[in-house]
């Protein structure tokens, strides 16, 4: 059975557009997926990249545009400018972390509730409140929002350590760990899918 780590950050706008595609794949070629929330911006630095705060100005321009683009296309909602952004992404990561190893809800509809509160919703996921309601509309206790937060911090360090010893460097990052094959972007999960029906 593939198998995938999937790399992410809560704050990442590219991958609340990313949807719930990732689970629509896996479920297609009947692949499990490891969820690995991470801290963005120090992978960024240790990966080479810049925040976009610190990129030239070309490149934060065509950023927006993109960004904007890719959600009419797709027909979600998104605001660029989130009234709670940027913020501590760490605290709905810790319960994402903590309701993996709970089991029993649905771990994508989660993350994507959480990153859509940010993205679409004017919500600070820094919340307790809010990881809360994300947690009990994706079928787990909301409790997990208070449990498990040295754990969950311990995670959260080791996921980063990994995508850098794996090759992850940005936000959503696919891996195909059967292979090794390492897939960047929403719009990288077409190549993804056809890697694990054996086509590419």
């Amino acid at each position: 059975m593939a198998h995938i780590d999937y790399y992410f950050s809560t704050l990442s706008p590219f991958t609340y557009l990313a949807g719930l595609e990732l689970e629509e794949i896996a479920a297609r070629h009947e692949a499990t997926i490891t969820y690995k929330p991470l801290d963005i911006m120090a992978l960024f630095m240790r990966t080479g990249g810049t925040a976009p705060k610190d990129r030239h100005p070309n490149r934060q321009v065509y950023r927006a545009q993109d960004l904007e683009r890719t959600a009419k296309r797709l027909g979600v909602d998104f605001k660029l400018k989130p009234a709670h952004w940027p913020t501590n992404g760490a605290p709905a990561s810790y319960a994402i972390i903590a309701a993996q190893r709970a089991g029993g809800g649905d771990l994508g509809k989660l993350t994507h509730s959480i990153l859509r509160a940010c993205w679409a919703e004017d919500r600070n996921i820094a919340d307790d409140d809010v990881v809360r309601g994300c947690l009990e509309a994706a079928g787990f206790d909301a409790s997990l929002a208070d449990s498990g937060l040295l754990t969950g911090a311990e995670t959260y360090a080791a996921n980063l350590e990994e995508a850098v010893t794996h090759g992850a460097f940005g936000s959503p990052f696919y891996i195909a760990t059967d292979t090794d094959q390492r897939f960047w972007g929403r719009d990288r999960l077409e190549d993804l899918d056809l890697h694990l029906a054996g086509k590419l």
